[in-house]
């Protein structure tokens, strides 16, 4: 490698780690600020809440249009416009991406939390959340036997510009919402949806960490799926900095609580917490990233990640619509049957894309 491919090497590492950084003591700030305990961030959780607020469950206390999602994708749009790396993508197998989808958001509602989420959970002092380390990490390993069997779900297109405009004016318009709040949403006045930061710096939270997460391309699957397949960490580096951030953030705001009995929005069975993040793990490598990924993606102009999202916040209609969602008290007999049955999905597709593969 030249001097000039180290000295670029280098500096993505350095761009890695101090967007984890950042991520990881905003959340610990927006704890202290309203968010939920060990819920700075959490794409799953934020999902669920918005499709709450627009009506597409009626889980009362988890209706909520969080700021930080829309921050998320605009902020990524935006640089992504200023790098000029925004480009208009689809066609790459988007109705299998969308039943991915659904099943990552069953497993991450199982767990009650994304990656993301995961890893604040631990800086929290949460350790419920090694059982979902190690059950990501799990996942990731099988997600990437597939892809080393030649799993694939074919290569998008380039298309109108203006399809790549979908998130991000969808995002607009809920924030318009949000502000006006019109009597067709819904928001919770009690539980973990009535708890928030203030909306301004929630919505600048979220500019601010789409915009680093873009140019980084910092994303909690790559990390672990990168040492596997290329012995690289320069992502998983991003991924130590959110937690040891998060953790520093949590010890200084007085909220870091060690332990496994009452952490704010877990549950302490180890095997279901375990279960549902091995099919977020497995299904976010066949999607090509986590759920932060698939939003920074989105803001870029990829069509297929705007699917994966629509199929994420319908996942999350689905869970508290059918029961399926964990809480507190554990996970759900219908819940369990589901990550089951989303096994059964994710192991097929792995299967029929691979063989797929091979013949083409």
């Amino acid at each position: 490698m030249n001097n000039n491919g180290k000295s670029s090497f280098l500096d993505n590492k350095k761009m890695v780690i101090l967007c984890g950084a950042i991520i990881g003591f905003i959340a610990a700030l927006l704890v202290k600020l309203g968010n939920p305990g060990n819920m700075g961030f959490c794409i799953a959780c934020f999902e669920r809440d918005i499709a709450g607020a627009l009506g597409f469950h009626r889980a009362g206390v988890v209706q909520y249009m969080r700021p930080e999602i829309i921050g998320l994708v605009i902020g990524a749009f935006l640089m992504a416009l200023f790098n000029k790396e925004y480009k208009s993508v689809s066609g790459s197998s988007p109705a299998t991406r969308f039943l991915l989808s659904i099943a990552v958001m069953i497993g991450a509602l199982m767990f009650l939390g994304c990656p993301l989420r995961m890893i604040l959970r631990l800086g929290g002092g949460d350790m419920n959340a090694i059982f979902g380390l190690v059950g990501f990490a799990v996942g990731i390993a099988i997600g990437v036997f597939f892809l080393n069997k030649g799993f694939n779900l074919k290569r998008n297109y380039k298309t109108s510009k203006h399809d790549g405009l979908i998130l991000p004016v969808i995002m607009v318009i809920l924030f318009v919402f949000l502000l006006v709040r019109p009597a067709f949403l819904f928001f919770s006045e009690k539980g973990p949806g009535a708890l928030a930061a203030p909306i301004a710096i929630s919505l600048i939270a979220g500019l601010v960490v789409g915009a680093l997460a873009q140019k980084s391309r910092i994303c909690m699957v790559g990390g672990i799926r990168d040492i596997i397949l290329f012995k690289d960490n320069t992502l998983l580096l991003g991924f130590v900095a959110v937690f040891l951030f998060a953790l520093i953030g949590n010890i200084a705001f007085g909220q870091f609580n060690f332990g496994f009995e009452g952490q704010p929005v877990a549950h302490t069975d180890a095997v279901w917490n375990a279960l549902g993040m091995v099919l977020v793990g497995w299904g976010s490598v066949l999607l090509g990233g986590c759920p932060l990924r698939q939003l920074i993606l989105s803001g870029e102009g990829n069509t297929d990640s705007v699917v994966s999202v629509f199929g994420m916040i319908v996942g999350a209609a689905i869970c508290h619509n059918l029961g399926l969602a964990s809480s507190p008290a554990g996970p759900s007999a219908n819940g369990k049957i589901a990550v089951l049955v989303c096994f059964g999905l994710v192991l097929g597709i792995s299967l029929l894309n691979s063989m797929t593969s091979k013949k083409a």
